[in-house]
């Protein structure tokens, strides 16, 4: 191996060793579970230009040069709204973004997700790199970024603007420094990760999309701590139940049954469902609507369930229980008061379906990603969430989720915040690199 390579080891299909080159002991913190996997060969000029498991120091150089830039991108795309499924404005700024920062092929799919290929040395499955592009708030809401010293504060300036914006840095340091990649990268900003979303976005790439059958493994970007490593997805099921009667007057016709009522003694039933803690198995009525007046016996009351679980068998046990809960308590209603005009009926429809799966702990890339946060300066730990590696996790694609960045928080709320000071900013952002040049194969030129 030349002085040049910069390094090779996981990918997709198997390991590699390179044929020559020096064992650099400390330069990512590897688990007892990667020393028996693989060596990992690494020949710079000199031993000690790379610290234990960060980057080369000219490529962290460049990376932290970028926080102006990265800081401006952030702004930028944060104010740029992406309500939910109207995220075409942010869509056609990220793509122009990909290519000012030199990416050639870049498209915006059927579904609205921003796709740049940036080829590889073979023609081996994609490496995909992924951030999403919509957020939770509605359209209308007000966002301007604001700056209270090392805090940026916005709706959605985390989650996940900074997910976009640190594959913005990424792209541009590999195409400035002419880095070549074994794999090629597809960079992605999908669209649809967020609540009613229910990842369509990712969906379509992994079931629909001209890469469906092309994809290697995937890193999610998602949120701005880089210590957490999500290897597990929490599946969900969303419902909406319906519940119908005939409605009327409320004192002419009371004492007909009401569907309001067969709704509260359906979350009353719900709540008394025992779930195990581990695997962690959780519902939660979440919102209700319907009627039509105060003085006014409903026709209609809709309430909307949400379930989790990692455990797909428990997600199943689960969705019987609560389905039902939901019918005992309509059947009850029917028998507690008169049907004379019409009797209740429940109508549930499944609003989310998001599967459960995981990328074992013990595999190379969640290894490579724990040895990057901690070579970083930060107390890496493995975790479970529902992201857009749900899909590719639950189709036995390795994938993970990363934060990027110094931490933040009040995610999905108004006065959502980022951390910003430089030094453990880009330490944040080289994770990401990081994962990218050691997955990728890639070697400097």
């Amino acid at each position: 191996m030349s002085a040049s390579s910069l390094f090779r080891w996981f990918t997709p299909d198997g390991w590699r060793k390179g044929e020559t080159g020096i064992m650099i002991r400390h330069f990512f913190a590897f688990t007892a579970a990667m020393v028996m996997a693989a060596a990992l060969p690494f020949a710079p000029a000199r031993a000690d230009e790379v610290l234990a498991g960060q980057l080369p120091p000219a490529l962290q150089t460049q990376l932290a040069d970028q926080y102006d830039q990265v800081i401006a991108d952030l702004v930028r795309i944060t104010e740029t709204p992406a309500p939910p499924f109207k995220e075409d404005k942010r869509a056609a700024l990220f793509a122009q973004m990909l290519r000012d920062a030199g990416l050639a092929d870049v498209t915006i799919d059927a579904e609205g997700n921003v796709i740049a290929l940036r080829p590889g040395r073979e023609d081996v499955p994609v490496f995909v790199v992924s951030a999403h592009l919509d957020t939770v708030f509605p359209e209308g809401t007000p966002i301007t970024v604001t700056r209270d010293g090392d805090r940026l504060l916005a709706p959605g300036i985390a989650d996940d603007s900074l997910g976009l914006a640190s594959i913005l840095a990424w792209a541009r340091l590999l195409e400035a420094n002419d880095i070549s990649t074994r794999q090629p990268i597809l960079f992605v900003g999908t669209v649809g990760e967020e609540g009613a979303g229910d990842l369509r976005g990712v969906r379509h790439l992994f079931t629909s999309g001209a890469y469906k059958d092309r994809i290697g493994a995937f890193l999610s970007i998602d949120g701005a701590d880089a210590a957490r490593i999500v290897h597990a997805a929490v599946g969900s099921r969303r419902y909406r139940l319906a519940f119908k009667g005939p409605g009327g007057h409320s004192y002419g016709a009371f004492g007909i049954v009401n569907p309001m009522a067969a709704m509260a003694e359906t979350v009353r039933g719900i709540y008394a469902i025992e779930v195990p803690s581990e695997p962690k198995t959780t519902y939660a009525a979440s919102l209700v609507s319907g009627g039509t007046s105060v003085n006014s016996i409903p026709d209609e009351i809709l309430l909307d369930l949400d379930m989790r679980s990692g455990d797909p068998a428990e997600l199943i046990r689960l969705e019987q229980a609560v389905l039902a809960a939901a019918e005992a308590a309509v059947a009850g209603e029917n028998a507690a008061r008169s049907v004379r005009a019409g009797t209740i009926t429940l109508e549930p429809q499944l609003i989310g379906d998001r599967p459960a799966g995981s990328t074992p702990a013990d595999h190379a890339l969640v290894q490579t990603a724990l040895a990057a946060s901690r070579a970083a300066g930060f107390k890496a730990r493995i975790d479970d969430s529902s992201t857009d590696s749900n899909i590719p996790m639950s189709l036995g694609i390795p994938a993970l989720t990363i934060g990027s960045g110094a931490g933040g928080g009040r995610s999905h709320s108004l006065d959502e915040y980022l951390n910003i000071p430089r030094e453990r900013f880009v330490a944040g952002m080289s994770v990401g690199f990081a994962i990218i040049l050691a997955q990728t194969g890639a070697e400097l030129r």
